[in-house]
């Protein structure tokens, strides 16, 4: 046993020195502590404390993708949301795949769509402009989400989706929140001149500060598997020269009525969108043309450009933000993606929506030099791996018996779960360090995780 622990040891560590210096392996936001989300309600003084674990729970790979599985909570503070959005963020049990060699679509470029068209390196989703809303539900103005929604998103410019056990409506009842944002998640206060400012009174530390200084950090990755920056980077495309604003070459258009579309099709009296007076330009997608060359980016809202991650180079998107460092459309990606895109990551639609078709693969390899492959069976997660103290099994609704064996086979405790007790958690303190196995006999059939207990 002592051997094979040994060889098991040095082939997890040959694992990791290979994959260290990857940024689709190396730059996710890891929960290694067991921090839960916080949020803030309306008129509170200190913020509540929420039992979904934050942030990322666990990272594999395999030769060609990165794999990730996190509930989509973030651990800086969230809320509240003050437009009346009656959800909170809830875990959402998400699997995401991030291409590691990413390839330029040549082919119909493909259009991100509503729900998650990426994932922040904390796991929360990122969306693009729209909130599913179009003038008088023509599906011709389509509304600008960080226009109509801005006094429903928190000071880390995120708020959630609700998320019911049904479709909407008499009978359906609402369940959790899918949290998200559709633009650069810096804090509000991180502007010149702040649109708006919850972060006076319900403060967060956001995913990142913005820092004008230096190349923004890897924040987050497309479903094509190209990286996205904050809003500063190296002027020159080749890594070199003055930090500059990644400015967008999108502009709003020069129009003084609703009548046309930016690639000119001229509308009928019955299409037209409301007046600019009513309703400011830049309020829809459609008040908003491309202009090749304007700025630093192109259509896609991105570059190829050397990077810190990628010194060889890499297609990159970045967040875009105007002059006073409010985010500028098209905020993340632009009208399609660069490249080909991972589609299982898309959202399942209807009851319980915001999960994806993405499943783990067999031979993926757990990032981590203590850690293991948690397997995709089940739908049963274990976290946090490495821990120290308790941990949790989280996921589908299940019924049966539990115990945690060393790699001995010496029992170490045990148990009966029920579905309705809710999610499993159980304190391992007694335990010494070393590596074990919680093994469950349950209605969905034999299940197996292994985990590393911290000194």
């Amino acid at each position: 046993m002592a051997n094979f622990r040994s060889i098991f040891l040095l082939l997890l560590t040959s694992w990791s020195l290979q994959a260290q210096q990857n940024p689709y392996l190396a730059a996710w936001v890891y929960n290694s502590t067991g921090i839960t989300g916080q949020h803030w309600a309306q008129g509170q003084s200190n913020p509540t404390t929420d039992t979904a674990l934050a942030d990322v729970k666990w990272i594999g790979y395999t030769p060609t993708d990165t794999y990730i599985r996190c509930s989509g909570v973030p651990s800086y503070t969230v809320g509240p949301f003050l437009d009346g959005n009656p959800a909170l963020p809830s875990n959402r049990h998400y699997i995401f795949r991030i291409p590691q060699n990413p390839v330029p679509n040549t082919g119909t470029p493909s259009v991100p769509g509503l729900g998650h068209i990426g994932v922040w390196i904390n796991g929360v989703p990122v969306y693009n402009y729209a909130d599913a809303m179009s003038y008088n539900n023509q599906n011709i103005w389509h509304q600008n989400a960080v226009v109509f929604e801005q006094s429903g998103f928190d000071c880390a410019k995120g708020h959630p989706s609700p998320v019911f056990n049904g479709p909407p409506g008499p009978g359906s009842t609402l369940v959790g929140g899918s949290y998200h944002h559709h633009q650069s998640p810096a804090i509000f206060t991180t502007a010149t001149q702040p649109l708006s400012n919850p972060c006076a009174s319900y403060p967060s530390l956001g995913l990142y500060t913005m820092d004008s200084t230096v190349h923004s950090p890897l924040l987050g990755f497309a479903f094509d598997g190209y990286p996205i920056y904050g809003a500063y980077a190296h002027v020159d495309s080749l890594g070199q020269g003055s930090i500059v604003r990644m400015q967008s070459s999108y502009q709003i258009r020069n129009i003084t009525e609703r009548s046309s579309l930016p690639s000119g099709a001229v509308l009928t009296a019955g299409q037209y969108g409301p007046s600019p007076s009513a309703v400011v330009l830049g309020s829809y997608k459609e008040d908003f043309e491309y202009v090749p060359g304007l700025g630093n980016l192109d259509a896609h809202n991105g570059r190829f450009a050397v990077t810190p991650e990628f010194p060889n180079g890499t297609y990159a998107y970045y967040t875009t933000v105007d002059v006073n460092r409010n985010s500028a459309f098209p905020y993340v990606i632009g009208d399609t993606y660069y490249g080909i895109v991972a589609t299982d990551n898309f959202p399942v639609m209807g009851p319980g929506a915001g999960s994806t078709n993405v499943t783990i693969p067999s031979n993926a390899i757990t990032y981590s030099s203590i850690g293991f492959e948690q397997g995709a069976g089940a739908g049963l997660d274990l976290y946090p791996n490495p821990t120290r103290g308790r941990f949790v099994v989280d996921g589908v609704d299940w019924d049966g018996t539990w115990q945690v064996t060393d790699l001995m086979g010496r029992i170490w405790m045990r148990g009966t779960h029920r579905a309705h007790d809710g999610t499993l958690q159980i304190d391992i303190s007694p335990a010494p360090a070393g590596y074990y196995r919680w093994n469950a006999e349950a209605g969905i059939g034999a299940v197996t995780r292994s985990f590393y207990v911290i000194p």
